[in-house]
Order: C-alpha cells, then sequence, then structure tokens
C-alpha cells in the first residue's frame, strides 16, 4: 500500500499531486498552498507557474489556525477575494495552509439586492419586466 505524507517540513514538489487535484476539481481556479517550514506552490491553468510561493493570506492561515475568506490588499491575488484554510496535525497544530480563489466572493448579494430595482429600470425601462409572455408562469 502506497502512502503520501504532508508535514510542517512538507516541500513544493510534495504539493503537486493534492493541490493539481483539487485545481481540477474546482474547474481550474487558481491553488496554493505551502506548509509550515517551507514555501509551496502556485497552480494556475493546468500548471504549477511558481515552486517557491508563499502568500500574504497563506502566512496569516499559519499563523492564526483558522480559515480566511478575504480579499487581499497585497499580493500575487491582490483584489481577487480568496480562500484559505489550514491543514492541522493529530494534535491541532497547524502544519499547512491551502488556498483558492474564492469565486463565491466575486458576488455581493446583499449589494447586488440593494441595487436590484435601479438594474431593473435599466433594463426594461418603464416596460413590465419581464414582459408577461417572458414570465415563467407564461412558459408553463
Amino acid at each position: 500500500m502506497s502512502r503520501y505524507i504532508l508535514s510542517d517540513q512538507a516541500e513544493a514538489t510534495d504539493w503537486i499531486p493534492v493541490c493539481m487535484a483539487i485545481h481540477e476539481m474546482v474547474g481550474k481556479l487558481p491553488v496554493t498552498a505551502r506548509s509550515l517550514e517551507k514555501r509551496g506552490i502556485r497552480i494556475e491553468d493546468g500548471v504549477v507557474v511558481d515552486d517557491d510561493y508563499s502568500g500574504p493570506i497563506l502566512e496569516e492561515v499559519l499563523a492564526a489556525g483558522e480559515i480566511r475568506k478575504v480579499t487581499p490588499s497585497t499580493g500575487q491575488y491582490k483584489g481577487i477575494p480568496v480562500i484559505v484554510a489550514p491543514l492541522k496535525d493529530d494534535t491541532g497544530k497547524t502544519i499547512a495552509a491551502i488556498g483558492l480563489v474564492d469565486i463565491t466572493g466575486i458576488f455581493d448579494l446583499a449589494t447586488l439586492m440593494e441595487h436590484q430595482s435601479t438594474i431593473i429600470r435599466q433594463v426594461c425601462g418603464k416596460d413590465p419586466c419581464p414582459l408577461p409572455t417572458e414570465q415563467i408562469r407564461a412558459k408553463r
């Protein structure tokens, strides 16, 4: 039986199989990872684009040991929502962090709802929107 072990000393190359699988599962969204003691990788478009990578949110999660959903103000993903989670050993110590671009953070639903009436007026003008023939009940 084969075993694959990640630790607080994991090298960048150790992350490739796991992160490439995550990258594929999430539709090739960018994925990053690093261990506590060693810099890690950044994967984009199916390719390891950096094998000496660390980002500010990866480092923040390593220090805090808690998941973060933020928009970084610095780093490679400045201005782009990311989500980064800690990996912990069986004692609860944070040994690594894995992150990816957070497409759920791109849309601010509350703001969209606030602006819904303005958006409808811009799209539809004074006409009923959607038109009676376009409404869901008309298509049933």
